[in-house]
């Protein structure tokens, strides 16, 4: 009694001082019976974590009654006082002799000042931030000082007290309390704070000091003909150059610099999908892989998961940005440097994998991008399997060795920007020019663009991929001993994961006010648009994207005259007043521009495009008959736009039609659809079939050029770069500014997808084809109208006429 005055001032002071940073979930969210009592846990005795949940539970109108002589709010008693006070009842034991007459609800609560992994931060050490290690009171009241501003709440789900009685044991019941209380406490703190921290010189040792490397040592040795000392140095500085150094000072600069920086740079960060993370970061080894879209990406996703209380993961970075000043921040930031290629080097291979395996094995969160490089062009490019590979070897290592490895999970993240700081560079080396450098110098030149404006980000994390279970589903012979070499099921498990992930980034994208309205104006053939008909057009897609099963694209907050404003704010479109009424324009640099934000999500609206392109040439279709049409054509727009393909195509038309249909873009007669009789309605489905043109264009100039000569007489370089100048031609011809259309990897992989699907074959490098082929293309010449077919066909025979694809 004589010290509740004191708690009073203390619990006053601490209201004053004390900012939570972050408090997951929001406590008015909790779902507690209001019938039933209330009891808070903490994980350890602390009474400024006893002051500060009294004062969060008084100002959020959380219950704190409890019976005279008790308290709302216990502690579990720490393991080193269970093995000599066993004689004393604890706080649980006292509860469960109460049981009959109430039964509470246990609300497990954790609470950080400040957070850093244990790792010797010197000074930092001592005042900084909760650790692994519990903290005295000296300690204790430093961290209050120098953390107050930066303190995390977590509240646990509660746990109903008489769901664990057993009357025929009822002295187990505040164990089993005691047991589920401690492994939660457990994962939030492996949640928030990540894995201890080794040293980074030690760590580096270890790597060094690891069978693989020495072996690799050995190898060097053998055929190169130097010593092993040298060599084993030579791997030492191969480590240093690769290994992060994350500093929870250097992660604390970062957060208030970013945050700064979002709030001057963009209108907001748009966060969805993180429950699903925090529900599997406390058990799990995370592998973060996010669509690669800017520079910004890695710096906004570990800002955003310190934001939500999970520990920052160490980012797999291209080593052009361990440049001065700037790559030793990102290094101390958890950023780890490679190679862009490291294939002749067995050492530096050697090395690289067996740090990658050592961070998985001790369950550090990791992220790396599965592209490889940012997208120039906007949409998602096609998986590279190095990161993959080890990543898989690395797990299947584990178990081989029996160490009962936690599960590893992947987190695809979708990244959306309305307007990203690249998008000029983009332009340029798209058009052919070669990459620039990244230096500080550059840096500071971009620090002059924080005053424009950029909108809204969306950082959206889709459906998580869990390893084992999907590697089991695929390959079950994966868990069997690993070679020294390169295993067979690595050949055939790497192209579909890599596929399998790049949907699920795709199948967690976010429409924006920049892709709806880029959707819309580059579907017009001059990229000028009435007002009111460009708002009908953004109010169909809206609609359409929501509409999408299993993977709805929900739109923006607000009306399509907001979209509009806002793009033209950003500088995307701009309003042109005329007599007859307002019109919408794009000039030639705003439209290259636009096509970045379309193939941002242009893999939402492949479907109903496609469908609303087939109806363009021939005005009525049955179900049927148009999905025999569209199967040949289907898989390859699947294949390059990283689609999750429906299960039944012709179910799926059947679904798109109906849905057109209730639009007003398609009518029903007899046992089909045909063309709307309404000219606006007929330009609305034009528009919607547009989308998919470009990808059509491509594919028919490819195929005409490969079937107009014998089979295997080219080789694919050849097809892939005279389809690539016959589709610049065109895009000169027509005035379409858009150098991703004739981009040259996209007729690479539009190769490489006619021969996954069967319709082509390599023999000595050259291309060969069937009938098979010529009948799909005879199926996709029919999607076109007369003029447009002609044109194209032209094209090809001017294209083959100047420079056709000889054989050498």
């Amino acid at each position: 009694m004589a010290w509740r005055p004191f708690h009073a001032v203390l619990r006053r002071l601490l209201d004053a001082w004390v900012e939570l940073r972050h408090c997951d979930p929001a406590p008015e969210t909790l779902a507690l019976d209001p019938e039933r009592p209330v009891r808070y846990v903490l994980p350890h005795r602390a009474l400024s974590d006893r002051l500060l949940l009294e004062n969060l539970c008084r100002r959020h109108g959380l219950p704190l009654d409890a019976p005279p002589g008790t308290s709302a709010i216990l502690s579990l008693p720490e393991a080193r006082r269970r093995r000599w006070r066993r004689h004393s009842s604890s706080p649980l034991t006292a509860l469960t002799e109460d049981l009959a007459a109430a039964d509470p609800q246990l609300v497990p609560v954790s609470i950080f000042w400040g957070r850093a992994p244990d790792k010797r931060f010197g000074l930092w050490k001592l005042l900084a931030a909760d650790s692994w290690a519990l903290t005295g009171r000296l300690r204790r009241l430093l961290s209050v000082v120098v953390n107050g501003r930066s303190v995390e709440v977590v509240f646990g789900a509660p746990l109903r007290l008489g769901e664990l009685h057993d009357p025929a044991r009822p002295e187990l019941t505040s164990r089993k309390a005691g047991r589920l209380l401690r492994v939660h406490f457990r994962r939030v703190r492996t949640r928030v704070l990540g894995p201890d921290l080794s040293h980074r010189r030690t760590l580096i040792d270890s790597v060094v000091a690891s069978p693989e490397v020495r072996r690799a040592i050995e190898e060097a040795a053998a055929a190169q003909e130097r010593s092993r000392t040298r060599l084993t140095r030579r791997a030492q500085r191969y480590g240093r150059e690769i290994a992060s150094n994350m500093s929870y000072p250097v992660l604390r600069f970062f957060d208030q610099l970013l945050k700064r920086l979002w709030t001057r740079l963009y209108d907001g960060v748009e966060v969805t999908g993180m429950a699903t993370v925090k529900a599997l970061a406390g058990d799990h080894t995370l592998v973060y892989v996010p669509c690669h879209r800017s520079h910004i990406d890695y710096l906004l996703l570990s800002y955003v998961l310190y934001r939500q209380g999970l520990m920052p993961p160490h980012i797999a970075a291209g080593r052009n940005l361990d440049m001065p000043i700037v790559g030793p921040l990102l290094r101390r930031g958890g950023a780890f440097f490679m190679r862009r290629s490291f294939r002749d080097n067995r050492l530096y291979a050697a090395v690289f994998d067996a740090y990658l395996h050592r961070l998985l094995a001790r369950g550090h969160a990791l992220e790396y991008f599965i592209e490889g490089g940012r997208s120039r062009s906007g949409r998602q490019l096609a998986p590279r399997h190095g990161m993959l590979a080890m990543t898989l070897r690395s797990q299947a290592r584990l178990i081989q060795e029996q160490r009962r490895p936690r599960p590893l999970a992947f987190v695809p993240v979708y990244i959306g920007y309305e307007r990203v700081m690249e998008n000029a560079s983009y332009r340029r080396e798209l058009a052919g020019e070669k990459k620039r450098k990244e230096s500080p110098l550059a840096l500071l030149r971009t620090l002059k663009r924080l005053r424009e404006p950029f909108g809204r980000v969306t950082v959206a994390c889709g459906e998580p991929l869990i390893l084992d279970h999907w590697l089991d589903a695929q390959c079950p012979e994966w868990r069997q001993a690993i070679p020294q070499g390169r295993p067979t099921w690595l050949g055939q498990t790497l192209p579909a994961l890599g596929q399998a992930l790049s949907r699920r980034i795709n199948a967690a994208a976010r429409l924006n006010a920049s892709n709806l309205v880029a959707l819309a104006m580059l579907a017009t053939p001059q990229r000028v648009i009435e007002t009111p008909r460009l708002e009908h057009q953004l109010r169909l897609l809206a609609r359409l994207g929501r509409a999408r099963p299993g993977e709805s694209l929900a739109p923006p907050e607000g009306t399509p005259g907001d979209w509009i404003d806002h793009a033209e704010r950003l500088g995307l479109i701009r309003r042109r007043p005329q007599a007859l009424g307002e019109l919408v324009v794009a000039d030639a640099d705003q439209a290259a521009q636009l096509g970045w934000y379309r193939n941002n999500v242009l893999h939402g609206f492949a479907l109903p495009g496609l469908v609303a392109f087939a109806f363009r040439n021939t005005p009525r279709h049955d179900a049927a008959g148009l999905a025999q049409r569209l199967s040949p054509i289907w898989p390859l727009l699947v294949r390059e736009l990283a689609i999750t393909a429906p299960e039944d195509l012709t179910a799926a038309i059947t679904e798109q039609l109906g849905q057109l249909t209730a639009l007003g873009l398609l009518e029903t007669v007899d046992a089909g659809w045909q063309r709307p009789r309404a000219l606006p309605d007929q330009a609305a489905l034009d528009q919607l079939g547009a989308l998919v043109e470009p990808f059509l264009a491509r594919g028919f100039l490819l195929l005409t050029v490969l079937l107009r000569q014998p089979s295997g007489r080219a080789t694919a370089e050849a097809l892939a770069d005279q389809g690539r100048q016959l589709a610049e031609r065109l895009a000169l011809l027509s005035g379409l500014p858009a150098p991703e259309f004739f981009d040259a990897s996209l007729f690479a992989a539009l190769l490489e997808g006619l021969e996954a699907e069967g319709w082509v074959w390599r023999d000595n490098d050259r291309v060969h084809y069937g009938a098979t082929l010529q009948e799909a293309a005879r199926h996709a010449q029919e999607l076109f109208d007369p003029a447009l077919r002609q044109r194209l066909m032209l094209l090809a025979e001017v294209g083959e006429d100047n420079d056709g694809p000889e054989a050498s």
